[in-house]
Parts: C-alpha cells; sequence; structure tokens
C-alpha cells in the first residue's frame, strides 16, 4: 500500500474492492464515505488513517498485498459479473475457493467462452483495458456459411458497426470452410462491447460459437472450461512487456486503412 494518500478510486482499484470505472461510479452515487461523510471523485485519501466506507461497511485495507492475475476458461452460460441480480451463474461463482479478492479485465458476454483474466490489481487492469494498449485479443469463431472474399477483406480492413463507429484493422484467417459451416481465427486490438459479434453481423455472418484463445501474449491453451490459474512469472513478464511495447507506440497511433463503409446486414445473429 502507497504511504502517501492517493485518489479514492485508485485506492479502491488497487485494492481490488471494484475496478476503477465501478469505483467512480459508486462515489458519484454516494456510496462511498471518507470520515462520515460522502466523498468526491478524485478525493485524496489515507487508507493507513481514514475510516473508508462503502455502502454503510467499512473497508479494511491489506498491506504488501500480493498482486496476482489469473486465467479462466470462462463456459457458456455463465454471465461476467461479480453478482446478478437475476440469479444466474457468474464467474465468480467458479472461483469461490480462490482465497484473494479479484475481479474480471473486461468481459466475454453470456453465450461466448474462452480466455478471461481476473486480477486484484487496479493498475494491470487498467492497462490492459486502456484503448491505448491495443492488445491483440485472438478468437476461434464458427460461423453458419461459407466465408467469402469480400467478407474477409471487410473484417480485416474495418467495418462499420451499428453504432455508425468504424473498426479498427482486424487479422483473420479461415481454418476451415464448408457450405454451412466455416471456422475463423480473429484477431482484434480494441474491445468495444460484443464487437466481434457485431462485426461478424456487418458483414453477414451468423455466429455459432465463439471462443477467446488469447489476449496479448497469455494462451488459453488446454485449460479446461470452468477452470483456472494463477498466470506463471514468465506470463506475466510477457504481459507486462507488450503493454509496455504497445504503449510506447501510443504517439503513433494504429492508422485505419482505407474502407467501405457498411452498416449491419439485415439478418438475425444468433447470440
Amino acid at each position: 500500500m502507497a504511504n502517501s494518500p492517493a485518489r479514492i478510486q485508485k485506492v479502491l482499484s488497487e485494492q481490488g474492492i471494484l475496478s476503477r470505472r465501478k469505483a467512480e461510479e459508486a462515489v458519484a452515487q454516494g456510496r462511498v464515505t471518507v470520515n462520515g461523510r460522502p466523498c468526491k471523485i478524485g478525493q485524496p485519501v489515507d487508507p493507513r488513517r481514514d475510516i473508508i466506507t462503502l455502502d454503510g461497511q467499512r473497508l479494511e485495507f491489506e498491506r504488501n498485498r500480493q498482486s496476482v492475475v489469473l486465467m479462466l476458461h470462462k463456459p457458456r452460460g455463465v454471465v461476467t459479473t461479480t453478482s446478478d441480480e437475476k440469479g444466474r451463474k457468474n464467474v465468480m461463482d467458479l472461483l469461490a475457493n480462490y482465497p484473494q479478492r479479484v475481479y474480471p479485465v473486461g468481459r466475454l458476454d453470456m453465450q461466448s467462452e474462452g480466455l478471461l483474466l481476473l486480477t486484484n490489481d487496479g493498475e494491470l487492469a487498467n492497462r490492459i483495458m486502456h484503448p491505448r494498449s491495443h492488445l491483440g485479443k485472438t478468437y476461434r469463431i464458427t460461423v453458419r456459411s461459407l466465408v467469402t472474399e469480400e467478407q474477409m477483406v471487410d473484417v480485416s480492413t474495418g467495418v462499420t458497426l451499428d453504432d455508425g463507429r468504424p473498426t479498427l484493422p482486424a487479422k483473420v484467417h479461415v481454418l476451415s470452410s464448408e457450405p454451412e459451416r466455416s471456422v475463423l481465427q480473429l484477431t482484434i486490438f480494441e474491445g468495444r462491447n460484443r464487437q466481434v459479434r457485431r462485426m461478424c453481423e456487418a458483414v453477414g455472418l451468423e455466429v455459432a460459437r465463439l471462443r477467446r484463445t488469447s489476449v496479448g501474449p497469455i494462451k488459453l491453451g488446454m485449460l479446461p472450461p470452468g477452470q483456472y490459474r494463477e498466470l506463471t512469472p514468465a506470463e506475466l513478464s510477457a504481459l507486462r512487456g507488450a503493454l509496455t511495447k504497445a504503449e510506447n507506440r501510443s504517439d503513433t497511433p494504429m492508422k485505419k486503412s482505407p474502407l467501405r463503409k457498411r452498416g449491419p446486414r439485415n439478418h438475425d445473429t444468433g447470440r
């Protein structure tokens, strides 16, 4: 723990209590108090001296807390939240026996599966999710049709999604292709909501199955669905190195290739 005051949302994030965004939301909603008074976003606090509460409960802060990062093979049908008001199974249910509090880095939608990172290190989580990182995320996608050359070009150069914003260029390979079923490998370099499914929808591809296989240098490998493990020191070093390299490139951001602006086609996507 830092020896000097730090912003409230940073303290909550670094301690794995809330993500930075969720911490800011909680502060804005008046759910966080410091020494009995509602605090403001950016307010400096000293966890060694200040009494900090969240939703009326006093928070206990760990000293010299060990930073951990887990990889989880999220199965289909599990939501990427720390709790769910509908009572659906969430990723934290799969980590019920893990001794430290961690939270997901980004998310996979309910019907998607594969690699999900979780950590108690708020700063590392923010670096992974920050738009400047352009950290590649690779997916194995099964679609219910033959894939055309035109669709491949559109996905790789960028497509305009249903919100009117174009995607960054991506890397796509056809692993197998049949009249009623094709398997693709797609790597994207940004993290917008349900982006891969929306990209497929925009070019007329119906997703039957979607599995994330890697985040930057971290690969899912043979980890069974529903299981998790801590990243090895070598994996952590590779992840931090990839982030540093990407951040050093952020002064010269990726440029979009020329593309034809195309909106989503009129068809069902099979979520």
